[in-house]
């Protein structure tokens, strides 16, 4: 028998003849079990479904074995754990938080060793992790822990553990081979189930963490910016929008996360666990984009080998995105008419009518009024697409929305590029703030990108920016291109920042400057700069 203090592996098939199934101990008696073994042998031989053998294994475990709680736990290979699949005495919240690493607690090493482990005192175990928290302010004095493998051949394929209290601990040893030999007879089916089921359940767990996530990152409140001009004409329109079934339009210059929007009502609507589609008509070619958005038979032309589902039948039931619109074809724009019109669509090559529900979101920086006035795009399809239009107004006009982007962008490159960046320099967010920004939210993700690599004392100078911000000629300021100018600037930043960090303190900031007192305060005359007015905003 194993001692009472410790955990203890027990090697099965060492019985001695007291230890017989249906004997009595020092005044406390088990049943006979043979017949439920053969019982439970018959039902996991002739059901089908594994969960019903698992259920009347736990059921066993309650009635007939006299234990207050037990479960059956399964190996996820993909994770390296075993997490509990049935049990009782437990609620559904605890079971949940049954999740093991392989060679952790009392089941883990049962998973990883393939021995069977008894826990005579379950308070004094100290591989018991209570990781469900079904011990939580209750007594364990009493209680004693069984676990054994699951195994097929070599391969441990989960575990069945079971907790009673004992009077007479000489029956841990006759549970734990009663037990064995449960596990023994439910293994095959156990595998069977595995592969059936708990892959296919981890690879859907892992799709629905992936939809959430990119819930999460693309939900409206994750678009960047509190201007009047965002919160007017694009975060009120995404909010009424997402709930319906529109067709949307997003209009804007190339570079300001009209994608993103078109995420974020995605991901806000009731089509979020559906596709989201992306298709760019500028990148393709003419003579495949009709073939990729449609669809197209075996045979339909030379190199169709197989039949192909198109980009609206793979986003069906979700939404398709079609950046760059204005460069779809004629041809192309009278399919598309008709499928926003009549839902269905015929692959090329093909006769059938192909029913979809898809929600169409397109964007375009073009003027596609202009471009219908043209004849360059069809007036039906525009304003069939132009149901619900939203425009996202350029990185110009959006003020402290710069401010906003630029910190997010240097968080972002610091985390990617293992950098530490504290702050941006006031000459360098002046500088930013005075740029016309052609490239938009685009242009300036990379220029803080830049920012980041260049800078070496943790923060983003003036001198870390791109030419093209500062200079007089495209940022619009007065910062000049002459030596002494640049200079002057250079002398001025610096002086600044030391007495912002040292509060006004002159003589503290002649030190960081590394120059006298008397050198400092000639310095500032010259450059028209008042140590008072750090010392204020101190």
């Amino acid at each position: 028998m194993c001692g009472e203090d410790q955990v203890e592996a027990l090697e099965l098939g060492q019985a001695s003849p007291e230890d017989e199934f249906g004997q009595c101990f020092t005044g406390e008696c088990r049943v006979n079990l043979l017949p439920t073994l053969y019982r439970l042998n018959a039902v996991i031989s002739q059901s089908p479904d594994p969960g019903e053998s698992l259920g009347m294994i736990l059921k066993t475990m309650r009635s007939e074995m006299r234990m207050e709680r037990g479960s059956v736990a399964l190996m996820d290979r993909r994770r390296g754990q075993v997490f509990i699949h049935q049990s009782f005495g437990l609620t559904a919240e605890e079971e949940s938080r049954g999740v093991y690493a392989m060679g952790e607690g009392i089941t883990g090493k049962v998973a990883e060793t393939g021995r069977v482990i008894i826990a005579p005192r379950l308070h004094e175990s100290p591989d018991f992790l209570d990781r469900t928290g079904a011990h939580a302010g209750e007594s364990r004095r009493k209680r004693a822990f069984v676990c054994v493998p699951i195994m097929l051949g070599k391969r441990v394929l989960g575990t069945i553990g079971g907790e009673r209290s004992y009077l007479n601990q000489r029956l841990l040893k006759q549970d734990a081979e009663f037990l064995a030999a449960i596990a023994l007879m439910i293994a095959p089916t156990v595998e069977l189930y595995l592969i059936a089921n708990v892959e296919k359940l981890e690879l859907e767990r892992e799709n629905r963490e992936l939809r959430d996530a990119l819930r999460e990152r693309f939900k409206p409140g994750n678009i960047i910016g509190n201007s009047k001009a965002m919160m007017a004409d694009v975060y009120d329109l995404i909010g009424k929008v997402s709930k319906t079934r529109a067709t949307v339009l997003i209009l804007g210059e190339s570079g300001v996360g009209k994608e993103l929007v078109a995420s974020a009502i995605h991901y806000s609507s009731d089509r979020a666990a559906k596709p989201f589609v992306r298709f760019n008509c500028a990148a393709i070619p003419e003579t495949l984009a009709e073939s990729l958005l449609f669809g197209h038979e075996k045979g339909a032309f030379t190199g169709a080998l197989a039949s192909r589902k198109g980009l609206f039948e793979q986003a069906d039931g979700g939404t398709l995105f079609l950046d760059e619109l204005g460069e779809l074809s004629p041809s192309v724009q009278a399919k598309l008419l008709r499928v926003l019109q009549d839902r269905t669509l015929e692959r090329v090559g093909g006769t059938t009518p192909v029913q979809v529900d898809v929600r169409v979101i397109a964007a375009t920086n073009r003027e596609l009024v202009r471009m219908v006035a043209e004849g360059h795009f069809r007036e039906d399809l525009f304003y069939r697409l132009n149901v619900v239009p939203i425009t996202v107004p350029p990185l110009r006009e959006r003020g402290s929305d710069i401010i906003l982007l630029a910190d997010h962008f240097v968080a972002k490159a610091c985390k990617a590029m293992e950098k530490s960046v504290k702050r941006i320099s006031t000459p360098a967010l002046n500088m930013l703030m005075a740029y016309h920004w052609p490239g938009n939210v685009r242009e300036l993700e990379n220029v803080i990108e830049r920012a980041v690599i260049l800078s070496d004392d943790a923060v983003i100078h003036a001198w870390n920016l791109p030419p093209s911000l500062q200079t007089a000629r495209e940022t619009g300021t007065t910062l000049g291109l002459g030596l002494e100018e640049k200079v002057r600037l250079v002398e001025t930043e610096m002086i600044v920042e030391a007495l912002k960090t040292t509060q006004g303190n002159i003589g503290q900031a002649a030190e960081l400057l590394q120059v006298s007192r008397r050198v400092l305060g000639l310095r500032m005359g010259r450059l028209g700069i008042d140590p008072h007015r750090y010392r204020a905003s101190a």
